[in-house]
């Protein structure tokens, strides 16, 4: 794979992931461009122990433009985008419109004595699957998925050294039904300043396992999972797909390798080839299960990058709110006010239907 570093108009960044080592990257950014915004503000939830981002500049941010406006194609003729090449593999870029950046201003003002403020300091980057507008990321060949595992790889371990980052987050939204802006195949990858709940949640029930029995929670997860097999939608050597036995949404699915590792960085040449073509199979069979695409999160779990990395299993957490052809999960007062799900499919049935499908 080939790296290539470029500099955009307005001085972000923007690297090539190559799988042609004589690929030629030396197209400029020929727009011009505004500075990008400054850093977003975060504020202290006292009620909660949870940071929230206030970032104003993304009410501008682009919105469903028609295909021949897309910003993630490649840059042709007279038609500029943020990719100036003609062409791409995959491409990595500083968001236009971040929740998180470096640019920080000046430290914003305390609100009150229980509400502290800082700035909103971080990376957000854009990940671009394919220069195929029309593509998704289940349509992608197997070595398209490697390509995309090691750009990952490499931007954990670039976003970690960052100052001030504490967890590397990569996800994928597919679907306007998941609130996506752009329809060209991308996925995200957020470095927050702070370890988010879900994961604070998380490693403080694998520290109190690992406390109890010495074991890795998810580990040990895993592999009753494998051993039960009601709920496996698919495994191969290095890599099992599973629903969770309480899993929250209608049709979800974690998709882990057996082997217990912190991040993608971690993960060797085997299990980065073998994850390509189960995590493809499982995506297919999400989009035959209704005949349709399936709007669908792909949440990377990552350990922090400075504490507990001895507690975390790196897994992917795939779900969709589609719960039938012609109906949507929204998250109504239980899930939203209390944060307590209800789910209408028994993952048994989700998991059988996902193996037919």
């Amino acid at each position: 794979m080939k790296r290539t570093h470029i500099e955009l108009a307005d001085g972000r960044e923007l690297i090539y992931f190559d799988e042609r080592d004589d690929a030629v990257r030396d197209q400029p950014d020929r727009r011009e461009l505004p500075p990008p915004p400054h850093a977003s503000q975060l504020r202290y939830d006292p009620l909660t122990d949870e940071w929230v981002a206030v970032a104003v500049h993304r009410q501008t941010r682009t919105f469903l433009p028609p295909a021949d406006q897309c910003p993630l194609c490649p840059s042709r003729g007279d038609r500029l985008s943020e990719i100036p090449a003609p062409d791409y593999d995959v491409v990595v870029f500083e968001n236009r419109f971040p929740s998180l950046s470096q640019r920080v201003a000046e430290e914003p003002a305390e609100i009150t004595p229980f509400t502290p403020v800082r700035p909103g300091r971080g990376k957000c980057e854009v990940v671009c699957f394919t220069d195929d507008h029309n593509a998704s990321f289940a349509g992608l060949p197997p070595a398209r998925v490697r390509t995309v595992l090691d750009a990952l790889a490499d931007r954990t371990t670039a976003l970690s050294e960052l100052p001030g980052v504490e967890q590397i987050f990569p996800f994928e939204n597919r679907g306007v039904e998941i609130g996506v802006t752009l329809h060209h195949p991308h996925g995200q990858i957020y470095a927050y300043p702070f370890v988010t709940p879900r994961t604070r949640t998380m490693l403080a029930a694998a520290r109190r396992h690992f406390e109890r029995t010495g074991g890795n929670l998810y580990a040990d997860v895993l592999a009753a999972e494998r051993a039960a097999g009601d709920r496996v939608v698919a495994s191969n050597e290095h890599w099992t797909a599973y629903v969770p036995a309480a899993a929250r949404w209608p049709f979800e699915v974690h998709v882990a390798p057996h082997r217990p590792v912190p991040d993608i960085p971690a993960l060797d040449d085997a299990e980065r080839d073998a994850f390509g073509p189960l995590y493809l199979d499982v995506l297919r069979r999400f989009d035959g299960l209704f005949d349709m695409p399936m709007p669908y999160i792909a949440a990377w779990h990552q350990a922090p990058v400075h504490v507990d990395r001895e507690l975390g299993h790196l897994h992917l957490q795939l779900f969709s709110i589609r719960r039938a052809k012609d109906k949507l999960k929204y998250l109504a007062g239980s899930e939203s006010g209390m944060g307590v799900f209800i789910n209408d499919i028994a993952p048994e049935r989700a998991a059988e239907l996902l193996r037919a499908a």
